[in-house]
């Protein structure tokens, strides 16, 4: 999931926003604006409400979730030990013509971090991007449902402004049915396209972004309820988790108000305030199906044998997401070898430092000190990790190592 945002009187497109607030050519005033709008909102919540105690007694109702699907602890030393680590698969083709092989590499992917031990294993919802071949998250999910055995299965996310909520309650509850007890359903308010692409997406040719709570609040009827007009068919199973995926104040307080659990993608917005896992947990009201806060942490990972390497790796991806923004790409990624001989430029070297704070690179216990500060430093209860490496064998031995540091 990528986010975008509508500037006042005129649309931007996903690519350059993110482009023009990575290289930081936005005007110092309306950094300033934005800045000031996410502290005042997020100082302001914490002066009218107190973080939950550890010992907090909420107790969740009859046809709640398994109570190991979401602990909360606000104690920090917690993520030495117990630090839940899951996967966010992309499906990046190296070109536009490698999505067979890019799809393949994503189903050998969950079949290895399954064996690997991790937590879940969840796919996102991309369009018109040559270079990602996962557009439809729901058709993937069952092919990875299929080809795995016990790991927990879910969108990364649906973005619901695209669609009917009674479709998606019918799709994740056909889901669930195949593969009982492990489909998780992320959804997300961003378009995960340029504007372009999601007035195509929209039946009407308007997307309905502004709209997004109040499908939220359909789509937890269909799935929840214990009856719905039209009836949802199959029948939900009532232990489909509902994630509040974003990177804003905006979706951190629905996901509070909603009592759902929360998504934070710190490898979309790398500058997201620190805090906004706080404002989430402040403002949490308690639901039928969750009595806890709950908050997954979702990074950019590059581990590897030794620091160059990973550095490489991490330097690849970079031009890559660089040469996307910009418009530069062409459907072609670089090589790790030609992005070593890549002359990087002055915004390229911006757009690099911008991201530096937000993820972890280097050999297993530099990442593993790395993901722990971060998990601490947001109060995350889990972190979901994204590694993309060009190379598929790079990507499976940064998961292998990342895991046995942890366990070791």
């Amino acid at each position: 999931m990528l986010s975008t945002r509508l500037a006042k009187g005129r649309a931007i497109t996903l690519r350059a926003f993110i482009f023009q607030l990575s290289v930081g050519v936005f005007s110092a005033e309306a950094k300033r604006r934005r800045s000031s709008s996410l502290r005042t909102s997020i100082l302001s919540a914490a002066d009218h409400y107190k973080y939950k105690s550890a010992n907090a007694t909420v107790q969740a109702q009859p046809g709640g979730f398994d109570s190991h699907l979401f602990r909360h602890s606000p104690d920090k030393d917690r993520h030495a030990m117990t630090l839940k680590l899951s996967v966010l698969d992309q499906s990046l083709a190296r070109s536009a013509d490698q999505a067979p092989s890019a799809l393949q590499e994503t189903l050998q992917m969950a079949r290895w971090c399954e064996q690997l031990g991790y937590e879940r294993f969840w796919v996102s919802e991309h369009h018109a991007f040559p270079a990602v071949a996962g557009s439809a998250p729901e058709v993937l999910l069952a092919a990875i449902g299929a080809a795995t055995q016990s790991i927990r299965i879910g969108s990364g996310g649906i973005m619901l402004p695209h669609y009917s909520a009674y479709k998606v309650a019918e799709v994740f509850s056909l889901l669930a049915n195949l593969y009982p007890g492990r489909v998780d359903l992320g959804v997300g308010r961003a378009p995960g396209a340029d504007m372009s692409t999601a007035v195509a997406l929209a039946t009407d040719g308007r997307p309905k972004f502004e709209k997004f709570p109040e499908l939220v609040a359909q789509l937890s009827d269909y799935l929840w309820a214990e009856k719905t007009t039209p009836v949802v068919s199959p029948r939900p199973p009532g232990d489909i988790p509902l994630w509040m995926l974003g990177s804003s104040p905006d979706s951190a307080v629905l996901a509070a108000q909603r009592g759902l659990p929360y998504n934070l993608g710190l490898f979309i917005n790398p500058q997201a305030d620190s805090r906004l896992i706080g404002l989430y947990q402040s403002r949490f009201q308690p639901s039928a199906k969750l009595a806890e806060p709950y908050a997954i942490l979702t990074m950019s990972v590059f581990c590897a044998d030794s620091q160059e390497q990973a550095k490489a790796l991490q330097l690849t991806y970079d031009l890559n997401l660089f040469r996307f923004f910009s418009g530069q790409g062409g459907g072609t990624s670089l090589t790790p070898q030609e992005a070593q001989v890549y002359p990087i430029g002055p915004q390229e070297q911006a757009f690099i430092a911008s991201r530096e704070m937000s993820r972890a690179a280097g050999t297993p216990e530099q990442v593993k000190e790395q993901i722990q500060h971060l998990a601490q430093l947001h109060n995350a209860d889990e972190v979901m990790i994204v590694t993309n490496m060009y190379y598929f064998e790079d990507r499976k031995r940064s998961f292998e190592l990342l895991m046995g540091a942890f366990i070791n």
